[in-house]
């Protein structure tokens, strides 16, 4: 078994950075707790990555980047800006297909561990934020993209999609909508919890009660998109629109819609989110949130780079933001009488 400092401060019932400290023979560690440290290290036969340690000192010039479904557009494209940013600072990329499960994240981040990476790049990480820290604790420059972990040491790019999806929702109350249905993605991922906050927030504002029961997960897939509209209907309830929270589930709206003969925007308005290149190509063309990705994934690149080459002092900001813009199109341009 590979015990790790996370195994080993849980077991001396400490921190993460307690046990690093430690490690490191940090005075402010207090003796008690040092010794309590130590005797666990020893029980668990604990072996500090040294060889990794230092080959941190090297740089390898390579960045590790972990993605849920490498064939989701909206990841495709942040890899894009990624793979931009790190070829013309001459870094290599590595980039590794979780498939939506924890246990093979857990193996692909072994495996950057081992290749000794210089940082790596978490799109929607399921992995806890103690798990992160470890990371950060190695010596490992992080950078996140749709998770959340609020510490000065981890970078990470944002956009406006909370205030934009309250827009889109808002376009659909102009339109003329009241029972408005949203299609959430990842229970895990800050973007469906942003994209819910805007859509709960427009309805609010306009005096429309929030209905939970048309709220349905389609995680952040077409076919997820397809079954969750089938879910809705299924609880025969009344609703005209619907909020994708991205595009690839709208587009199993639209799988739907054809089956059911269902007329779009004329029966059922659609608002997506990241402009996806299909998005204008459908019929009607997909209203969407124009979600800069290549830009995203340049952006937080850029921060990691420099954070290696030593570039960035402690005050820098480690948040890249990247705003987003609502596009109507048309699936939801049609005023209800």
């Amino acid at each position: 078994m590979d015990i790790k400092i996370v195994d080993v401060s849980r077991a001396a019932k400490v921190s993460p950075t307690t046990v690093s400290r430690v490690l490191n023979n940090n005075p402010l560690v207090k003796a008690d707790t040092r010794k309590k440290v130590l005797k666990v290290i020893e029980e668990l036969n604990y072996v500090p990555h040294a060889a990794a340690k230092n080959l941190r000192q090297q740089k390898t010039l390579t960045l590790g980047v972990i993605v849920p479904d490498i064939m989701v557009s909206y990841y495709t494209n942040l890899v894009k800006g990624i793979q931009n940013k790190a070829y013309s600072e001459k870094f290599k990329v590595i980039i590794c297909d979780a498939q939506n499960n924890k246990d093979i994240e857990s193996e692909y981040l072994q495996l950057l561990t081992n290749r000794s990476v210089d940082g790596m790049i978490l799109v929607e990480s399921m992995l806890s934020k103690q798990e992160v820290m470890e990371l950060v604790e190695r010596g490992y420059v992080i950078g996140t993209i749709g998770r959340s972990i609020v510490d000065p040491k981890i970078f990470n790019v944002q956009t406006n999609t909370a205030e934009v999806a309250q827009q889109a929702v808002e376009h659909l109350i102009e339109q003329g909508h009241k029972d408005i249905a949203f299609i959430s993605g990842y229970a895990h991922a800050v973007d469906s919890f942003d994209r819910l906050e805007g859509y709960i927030k427009a309805l609010r504002d306009h005096g429309i009660p929030f209905r939970p029961e048309l709220v349905e997960n389609g995680d952040f897939n077409q076919e997820g998109g397809y079954a969750a509209i089938q879910r809705l209907w299924a609880k025969e309830l009344d609703f005209t629109a619907v909020f994708s929270a991205n595009d690839e589930m709208a587009l199993g709206v639209y799988d739907a819609c054809r089956e059911g003969s269902i007329a779009i925007p004329q029966e059922l308005a659609i608002v997506g989110v990241d402009n996806e290149r299909v998005s204008r190509y459908l019929t009607p063309p997909l209203s969407t949130i124009n979600q800069l990705k290549v830009e995203m994934g340049y952006a937080l690149a850029e921060l990691l780079i420099r954070q290696i080459n030593g570039e960035l002092d402690d005050d820098h900001d480690r948040i890249a933001i990247i705003d987003s813009q609502l596009c109507i199109r048309g699936s939801s341009d049609y005023k209800r009488t």
